[in-house]
């Protein structure tokens, strides 16, 4: 099988770390849960902003779009994304449509507006239903299972990012 046939087994997905002028992120309540997967109704909810790139989008489009629907913000700037595809595969029984998991480019942004943009009910499918400000090494254990690990790869890949803006580099 070519590395071309197994992309195509995982759904292009982008995923926003959205970082305010603390270095902390944003950190979303998902409004569904992982129950019908044996996790813990109140458990692994809180993730990053996240979803799938259409057909011919611009990865950086998607981020943007995404970030704009799941959060109302708008007023974001790109500082920089993963090189290359990070991906995890489903557990069983959760399968989306034809994918048998997600591989992933992750964009590093920083919020420039006010926290009054921050609009949950933005889009008329809301994914988040409460947000916070938290540290990015929090990220892995506040995400299900089954995400862990790219979770640990961003916190490593970010890590220098969330540094250079805490020293106040990116005014």
């Amino acid at each position: 099988m070519t590395i071309d046939e197994i992309l195509s087994k995982y759904r292009p997905n982008v995923g926003v770390v959205l970082f305010n002028r603390d270095a902390r992120v944003f950190f979303g309540r998902r409004v569904g849960d992982f129950a019908d997967l044996g996790e813990d109704r109140d458990a692994f909810r809180w993730q990053f902003p996240q979803g799938g790139v259409d057909t011919d989008e611009d990865i950086a489009t998607a981020a943007y779009r995404e970030l704009k629907e799941e959060t109302g913000v708008a007023s974001a700037r790109l500082l920089t994304m993963t090189p290359g595809w990070l991906a995890y595969d489903f557990p069983a029984g959760y399968r989306k449509k034809k994918w048998i998991g997600q591989r992933q480019k992750w964009a590093a942004m920083l919020f420039e507006g006010p926290e009054s943009e921050i609009d949950l009910e933005a889009d008329d499918h809301q994914e988040f239903d409460n947000w916070r400000w938290g540290e990015l090494e929090e990220a892995p254990a506040l995400i299900v299972p089954f995400k862990q690990k790219v979770y640990e790869e961003l916190v490593d890949a970010f890590l220098p990012l969330r540094d250079i803006i805490r020293s106040g580099a990116l005014a």
